[in-house]
């Protein structure tokens, strides 16, 4: 029998560790380590006895607990679910806390009784957070600057992105590399609705090109992203010499919506070789075949390799299906899909 997952709660509430321990102890595959009511508490503990995974509150005493995963993950990564009451969808905290790191975020119920209705969620989602790879980041990571790659027109060029998990961070990674005068962005990250206007806001705060969530009959134009929306499929179209977006409401693939077969697939009948395609860190094998689908219309395609991803599924997949022209580390993939796109770079 595999070892037991090894869960440190973080949250002042003592009726809520109390909770949570129940629930969690209950499974065989998990195994709660100990419960601290603050971050303070919580750095002792970790050092005595590192955990595989954390629950995490936000509003404690001494510090809150989106600083704390900031310090965490400057210093010792470990995936983190964060667990607020402030972290409802949508909600700028819950942006942070992904932002930050957290490779979960769960809105807390304000009452009791009804934090204990969410135990089996919370079990679902520990697992899932115990196979995240984590990496060390700097503390402010998601707003540092970073060397921008400098490009020439790209008239008619289209780039396409899909991530799930571990996309927030990786997407501000990324994006913030883009040069104002990058190609059209199509991106599908699966998230619930309302998550994705809040993080296309935070992105259009923090990139040269302007980010948006997207909505039906927005152009794609240089300089743009546009984000699909949480709860609806995104496809592109194409009208002479004019790509845009068309929202779309049909039914899950791959159990999610958005999904990046949906657009990859519209990318790779609309645009051709007039694309590069990107897969980043996620669970699952979305967008693996929208990607082969546009390589062998001539796209050049790309996906994040292991080291990098917090969840190596889809990038694998489409690795496996021969999707992947090129596979780098994720501080690389804007400049090899400027490279890509066979564009000049800046002296």
């Amino acid at each position: 029998m595999p070892p037991r997952i090894k869960v440190l709660i973080i949250d002042d509430s003592a009726v809520v560790r109390q909770v949570l321990t129940r629930d969690l102890s209950k499974d065989p595959q998990i195994e709660v380590i100990g419960a601290a009511p603050d971050p303070f508490v919580a750095r002792e503990m970790i050092i005595k006895n590192p955990p595989d995974v954390l629950t995490l509150d936000v509003e404690m005493p001494r510090m809150d607990g989106i600083t704390f995963l900031k310090k965490l993950m400057a210093q010792r990564p470990i995936p983190t679910i964060v667990l607020s009451s402030l972290t409802a969808q949508g909600s700028r905290t819950a942006i942070e806390a992904m932002a930050a790191g957290a490779v979960e975020v769960l809105c807390k119920p304000n009452a009791a009784y009804s934090i204990a209705n969410m135990g089996v969620d919370l079990v679902a989602r520990v697992k899932l957070a115990a196979r995240a790879h984590v990496t060390k980041r700097a503390e402010n990571a998601s707003l540092v600057s970073t060397t921008t790659v400098a490009m020439a027109e790209t008239t008619d060029k289209i780039w396409a992105i899909g991530a799930s998990t571990g996309g927030v961070q990786a997407l501000t990674e990324v994006l913030t590399q883009f040069p104002s005068n990058a190609p059209g962005t199509v991106i599908v990250q699966h998230m619930p609705p309302k998550f994705t206007a809040s993080f296309a806001a935070r992105l259009d705060q923090i990139c040269k090109v302007r980010v948006k969530e997207a909505q039906e009959g927005d152009s794609v134009l240089p300089g743009h992203i546009l984000l699909a929306p949480g709860g609806y499929h995104m496809v592109m179209k194409r009208s002479g010499a004019r790509y845009y977006v068309s929202i779309t409401d049909g039914p899950p693939v791959h159990a999610v919506k958005p999904a990046v077969d949906i657009l990859f697939n519209s990318v790779a009948e609309v645009a051709g070789a007039n694309a590069v395609g990107a897969i980043l860190t996620g669970m699952g094998s979305d967008g693996a075949a929208g990607l082969l689908k546009m390589r062998r219309a001539g796209a050049r395609t790309v996906c994040q390799d292991e080291a990098s991803c917090v969840v190596f599924g889809m990038p694998m997949e489409a690795i496996k299906l021969g999707a992947a022209e090129r596979v780098v580390t994720l501080n690389d993939i804007t400049r090899t899909m400027v490279q890509l796109t066979h564009v000049k770079l800046a002296a």
